[in-house]
């Protein structure tokens, strides 16, 4: 069984000059940081990033139109504030003066300023813009604006609200005598009214130079957008070298691939020699014959040849093992076969005696049958009492859920009576409400006929009989609120114990169904008892019958146990033949080396 393979030997011819082991030279230097990954691999990273600075890119030109956009917006919105703080000096002005058309001037100037500098500090829409907040920058010079318009505004609200007595004043002044008590009144409020005016004018000073430095500073903010165009020309730069590197990458893994298939060539040419050497001396029998398994192309050969000489080593391996297990497996089983026949006699008495219990057991199980039918007869007699106690159970819960429905009705009755007191106390305290009020018409009555003097001394008289009814309908209301509070206290007794008395009547119905409930659980045990019963019986009865038919059974086994040992006989003779075989396996793979 030697392997023969003629054409493998030491006829290849092997590299005889020295320069066949020389490196190329030219092999260009890698790329920086990512040279050593696969050209793929180098190309997709520079693609993410030529994609990455095109998005940066936009989002540049974007975030810059943002910007401009943004602080056009603010540099309107701080020059419309710039104006409105001149135009609310001069309205205020003119309305201390009693011009209405100046109120409203005044009234639409602050509206829009507060909506302007709403603008300023929480963004918004405008113009169909939406900015954002200003910057941290600005914000705090727009804050300080804020504190000043809150003092302004406030003057302006004063002014505001003194409109109708301004313009009132300014028509009634030439036709009413200064002793008027009611034009010094008016003569007071416009003299506070101008003096908020003249603070309104003071304030606006502030205000004009508070916007004219945020006009500035928005201004300057929108032409410090210098770095956003220095940014783009960055990343234009950044993009043409990421090109440029993508074609270098290109080219310097062309020519890393023309040096990589020549220095390929040579080392297959000598893993290949190498391969057929191993090969001839595995040819000659020699199995402890391990290939170099390489990363050229001859590297999965040499794993293969590998593996088939390793499961030949492990086959020959077996077959000796094989052959003494075998040796030893028949010496036992010769053994095992004298055993056998000494076991078939010992059952063939032990089978008879089982037959002999088996016909005895069948007798009692007849017996036991009888017993289980008294019982289910008993089972069925528990069932009929406990449907009896069921049926009364459910005669009482019956008069239990009628004693609660007219619980509960009684219960609605008294709690509608008790709605009913309310309803009279409601109007108790409506009379109670129209008596103070005629006790405060009374006073006042009483108040103008004072001011009449003599001509309204008999109003007076009416007033005080008014205001007397007046006390004694508040007296009577009082009496009747304190009948109605206990009418009412009285109902909410009666409809609580009505309640508890309700409560008592479900807990008992619960119990009451909590008790039929086990008597069904009873009838339902005892129903299944009996069944339980019957079904042992019957079973009882077909284990009677499988005695008997396995006492026949028993015969034969007997039968087939007489046979078993004439067989056992025989398998003694095969097992001389197999150890003469498994000897003679051994010695035909005794030539193979394995070590």
């Amino acid at each position: 069984m030697a392997f023969n393979l003629p054409s493998v030997g030491n006829k290849a011819s092997k590299p005889s000059t020295p320069g066949a082991r020389a490196a190329p030279s030219g092999t260009p230097a890698p790329l920086p940081l990512i040279g050593r990954l696969p050209l793929a691999k180098q190309l997709q990273l520079l693609v993410s990033l030529l994609a990455l600075t095109a998005v940066l890119a936009a989002a540049v030109v974007f975030l810059d139109y943002r910007a401009a956009s943004n602080g056009t917006v603010f540099v309107q919105v701080s020059g419309e504030m710039r104006m409105l703080s001149q135009r609310i000096g001069k309205a205020t002005q003119a309305a201390s003066f009693g011009n209405e058309e100046a109120f409203r001037q005044l009234a639409d100037a602050r509206q829009r300023f507060v909506q302007s500098l709403g603008l300023l500090t929480q963004g918004g829409e405008a113009d169909g813009v939406v900015v954002p907040p200003s910057s941290d920058a600005i914000m705090p010079m727009v804050e300080t604006l804020q504190r000043e318009w809150e003092k302004t505004d406030r003057d302006i609200q004063l002014v505001l609200a003194q409109q109708k007595n301004l313009v009132g004043l300014a028509g009634a002044v030439p036709s009413t005598g200064t002793a008027n008590p009611t034009l010094a009144e008016l003569a007071a409020q416009m003299l506070n009214a101008k003096n908020a005016g003249r603070r309104v004018v003071d304030g606006s000073e502030a205000l004009l130079g508070g916007t004219q430095k945020l006009v500035s500073a928005y201004r300057d903010e929108l032409a410090g957008r210098s770095a956003n165009f220095a940014a783009m020309g960055v990343l234009a730069l950044l993009g043409v070298a990421l090109v440029w590197l993508m074609v270098r990458a290109y080219a310097d893994e062309q020519t890393r691939q023309a040096a990589g298939a020549q220095r390929q060539n040579r080392s297959t040419q000598e893993a290949i020699q190498q391969l057929m050497d191993d090969m001839q001396r595995v040819a000659e029998g020699d199995l402890s014959v391990k290939a170099a398994v390489t990363e050229d192309v001859t590297g999965a050969i040499a794993d293969s040849v590998n593996f088939t000489v390793e499961e030949l080593r492990k086959l020959v391996g077996h077959i000796n093992e094989a052959a003494g297990h075998l040796t030893t497996a028949s010496e036992a089983a010769r053994d095992t076969s004298t055993q056998l026949l000494g076991a078939a006699e010992y059952q063939t008495r032990e089978i008879g005696e089982t037959n002999a219990a088996m016909l005895g057991m069948a007798e009692a199980m007849n017996e036991m049958s009888a017993s289980t039918a008294q019982s289910a007869g008993v089972a069925r007699t528990s069932v009929a009492a406990a449907q009896k106690g069921r049926a009364a159970v459910e005669n009482a819960i019956a008069g239990m859920n009628d004693i609660r429905g007219q619980m509960q009705e009684t219960s609605k009755r008294i709690k509608r009576l008790g709605e009913s007191s309310q309803e009279i106390g409601e109007i108790v305290e409506l009379i109670s409400d129209i008596t103070d009020q005629t006790n405060v018409l009374a006073l006042n009555a009483a108040i103008q006929a004072a001011s009449a003097g003599e001509a309204g001394r008999g109003f007076t008289v009416v007033a005080e009989e008014v205001q007397r009814l007046a006390e004694r309908s508040a007296q009577a209301t009082k009496q009747i609120a304190a009948i109605v509070k206990a009418i009412q206290a009285d109902t909410l007794q009666t409809v609580a114990a009505m309640e508890k008395s309700t409560q008592g009547v479900v807990e008992g119905t619960k119990l009451s169904n909590a008790a039929g409930q086990a008597l069904a659980d009873i009838g339902e045990v005892s129903q299944t008892l009996a069944q339980l019963i019957e079904s042992v019986s019957a079973a009882t009865q077909k284990q009677a019958a499988g005695a008997t038919s396995m006492a026949s059974n028993m015969q034969d086994i007997l039968r087939i146990t007489q046979q078993t040992a004439q067989g056992t006989q025989r398998t003694a003779a095969s097992l001389d033949q197999l150890a003469q075989l498994a000897q003679g396996l051994k010695s035909s793979v005794a030539r193979f080396r394995m070590q």
